[in-house]
């Protein structure tokens, strides 16, 4: 697998968390760039963390994986895809605040740390997708944390700055790159067969 397929992945797994903190910016009266460090650091580790565990559970079934791995490959990138689709397609319009937009110096770690474990889930099954390229896993892993690091805090950014204006649904964008990720990982052991 190269930099660029993981870099794609690690961009689609990141529109949850990327979302979420767009929703948790507009709450928000102005940019406080340690807040918004420590807020993209909780979910790049969670974002990191679980492929890291999806693919520690998959090592044990790898032998009896290695002919089907680029099919399951495709299925699990797909089904992620597709249900981050259906999720933007029936997304109203409007992202939720869920807050009272009160001001705090604090930052409620118990949210951050329920909507990264939440936003993370669908990382935890593409772990899998790692199991036949153990050669690349700790950079994916790490490419995964560092880009969803980046999303969280631009994210935040953009949700202080620009607020209700952003219309750009990007959990349906997330879902296509997956699936499209999951179709040339496909195509590529296909062909190459």
């Amino acid at each position: 697998m190269d930099l660029l397929s993981i870099f794609f992945i690690a961009t689609g797994l990141s529109m949850d968390s990327f979302a979420v903190c767009i929703s948790q910016g507009m709450c928000r009266q102005r940019f406080e760039t340690i807040r918004a460090v420590k807020v993209a650091l909780v979910f790049g580790f969670f974002q990191a963390v679980m492929p890291l565990v999806g693919f520690a559970l998959g090592v044990g079934f790898s032998k009896r994986i290695a002919s089907v791995d680029h099919w399951m490959a495709f299925a699990i990138l797909g089904i992620i895809g597709g249900k981050m689709i259906y999720e933007g397609l029936r997304e109203e319009k409007e992202v939720p605040c869920d807050c009272n937009c009160r001001q705090s110096a604090q930052i409620n770690f118990r949210k951050v740390i329920a909507l990264s474990f939440a936003t993370s889930i669908d990382a935890l099954a593409a772990g899998l997708i790692f199991v036949p390229f153990k050669d690349v896993v700790f950079t994916a892993v790490a490419m995964i944390g560092i880009v969803c690091f980046v999303f969280c805090f631009v994210g935040i950014y953009l949700g202080i700055r620009f607020g209700k204006n952003i219309q750009i649904n990007m959990v349906l964008i997330g879902g296509l790159i997956l699936i499209a990720i999951g179709l040339k990982i496909l195509a590529e052991h296909l062909l190459s067969v």
